[in-house]
């Protein structure tokens, strides 16, 4: 018995420094975990092992009918499930169906990257998780300039500020150029047309400027830069999307 455990002990000390260096720099200090990956359900969900559910975090794969939707649960399944993966998690740990919110890596392969890279998921961040945005926004760029997956389809094509009317309620990616940026009541406005109240706007709470400057990031110097964002549409006047955090936002220009 103390035989078989020594060899356990030192096995598991070779296998934690071999999963430490194959999470990439942009993370940080996270010591990943060890789990078995035993199905990827329809919603993308990972069902580990020891019952819990983990979450591809900063990716948005295509959901039910949507284009692509088969390839990537079918792309994804095909790296992790019945597979020993790590999980790279940092706080706050769950999301608010309490899974586990994880970069995944398998025998030294970064799943987040690789998805990305092959055009079967987007980039979603969140202000709590903004680590590796340039990382993650480099491997969809690659993607979407060899039109690779999702990017073959027109509905998946980054959209312009005036081409937003059919687009309510769902996923887009925005570039455009910002013509001003005002704060009034707390609140920030980024517009991309002089008719501000009708055309395409960018919003960004009083709570959400806090995470803003947290980061030290005024929307106002967004103003005269061509700028690409991604958010849900909503329509107040005219379409709109209002951002979380700094994360959404790339500067193209």
């Amino acid at each position: 018995m103390k035989m078989r455990l020594l060899c356990f002990g030192l096995l598991l000390a070779m296998w934690k420094p071999a999963l430490a260096a194959d999470l990439p720099t942009c993370l940080g200090p996270i010591a990943p975990v060890g789990a078995q990956v035993i199905r990827v359900d329809a919603n993308g969900v990972l069902t580990l092992k020891d019952g819990r559910g983990a979450v591809l975090e900063g990716l948005r794969l295509p959901k039910g009918n949507e284009d692509g939707a088969l390839q990537a649960r079918q792309a994804l399944s095909g790296m992790v499930a019945g597979k020993q993966v790590a999980l790279a998690v940092s706080p706050p740990k769950e999301d608010r169906h309490g899974h586990l919110r994880a970069q995944v890596f398998v025998n030294g392969e970064w799943v987040q990257e690789t998805l990305l890279r092959e055009g079967v998921a987007r980039v979603e961040l969140l202000p709590s998780h903004p680590q590796c945005a340039r990382e993650m926004y480099a491997a969809e760029a690659a993607a979407r300039t060899a039109k690779r997956g999702l990017w073959a389809f027109d509905d998946y094509a980054v959209r312009a500020p005036d081409d937003l009317v059919h687009a309510r309620g769902t996923f887009q990616i925005v570039e455009g150029r910002v013509v001003s940026a005002v704060v009034k009541g707390g609140r920030a406005y980024l517009n991309f047309s002089d008719e501000w109240k009708d055309d395409f706007t960018v919003t960004i709470s009083p709570e959400d400027m806090k995470t803003f400057k947290k980061a030290k990031v005024d929307p106002r110097d967004y103003a005269g830069k061509t700028i690409r964002v991604r958010g849900i549409i909503d329509w107040y006047r005219g379409p709109e999307i209002e951002l979380m955090g700094p994360e959404s936002v790339e500067v193209v220009e």
